[in-house]
C-alpha cells in the first residue's frame, strides 16, 4: 500500500467526542459504549491513526464474547460521520461486578468503513440491546 491508501482518516489531529458508540456481535447483540471519544494522531510514519476510549460494564462484554466470536464497533460522530470498525482491538478492565463500569480502549485493526445514516439506523434498529 502506498501512503495515500493508508490515509483513511478524514479528520485533523485532535480529540473528537463520539455521539453514540456500540459494540455489535454476529448475533446482533449490542453493548453501548458510554462517554466515547476518539483521538486522531500521527503514527511513526506520519500517517494518521485512531485510538479511542469509552466506558462499558465488563460483565456485559464477557456475556457478549461468550456467545460470539466477532465483535465490531459502530461510531456516530454526528451528522454524516458514521463509521463501522470490523474486529477492532479491544482492551477493557477486568472487574466483573454487575454494577461496575470500566474503561474500554479500542484500536482499529483495519481502516474503518463510513456508513450511511440509514445503514447506521438499520444496525441500531436490528440490535438486541444489553448483550
Amino acid at each position: 500500500m502506498n501512503q495515500q491508501e493508508n490515509e483513511w482518516v478524514p479528520f485533523e489531529q485532535g480529540e473528537y467526542i463520539v455521539i453514540k458508540a456500540f459494540l455489535i456481535a454476529d448475533n446482533k447483540s449490542t453493548l453501548d459504549v458510554d462517554r466515547a471519544m476518539i483521538e486522531i494522531y500521527k503514527g511513526p510514519k506520519g500517517i494518521k491513526q485512531i485510538k479511542g476510549t469509552g466506558m462499558i460494564r465488563p460483565v456485559l462484554m464477557v456475556e457478549l464474547l461468550e456467545e460470539n466470536d466477532n465483535i465490531d464497533l459502530v461510531l456516530d460522530l454526528g451528522g454524516k460521520y458514521k463509521y463501522y470498525l470490523k474486529k477492532p482491538e479491544l482492551q477493557a478492565g477486568k472487574v466483573f461486578s454487575q454494577d461496575v463500569s470500566s474503561a474500554l480502549h479500542f484500536y482499529p485493526s483495519k481502516p474503518w468503513e463510513q456508513i450511511t445514516e440509514s445503514e447506521f439506523d438499520t444496525m441500531l434498529g436490528q440490535a438486541v440491546s444489553g448483550a
